[in-house]
């Protein structure tokens, strides 16, 4: 029988800027930007790299782990 082994890993993020926040005013974005410790919010290429990085052979051995991309608002 073949053994199956899963990851079970998170990754919380802050607010990303993406097309989700088009309808949303300058200052509902400037709002929670504030909210975030690092100043800005998270691009796209940033958890697109991240997310690749725990899927991949790199990072084969690890699971029940947070890989946080909160800009620091999750220490808070």
């Amino acid at each position: 029988a073949t053994k199956i082994q899963l990851a079970v890993n998170g990754i919380p993020t802050a607010t990303a800027q993406t097309r989700i926040l088009e309808p949303l005013s300058a200052e509902q974005i400037a709002y929670m930007r504030s909210s975030i410790p690092r100043g800005r919010l998270l691009q796209g290429d940033e958890a697109a790299e991240r997310v690749a990085w725990v899927v991949s052979k790199e990072n084969s051995f690890t699971t029940a782990s947070t890989f946080d991309l909160s800009g620091g608002r999750t220490t808070y």
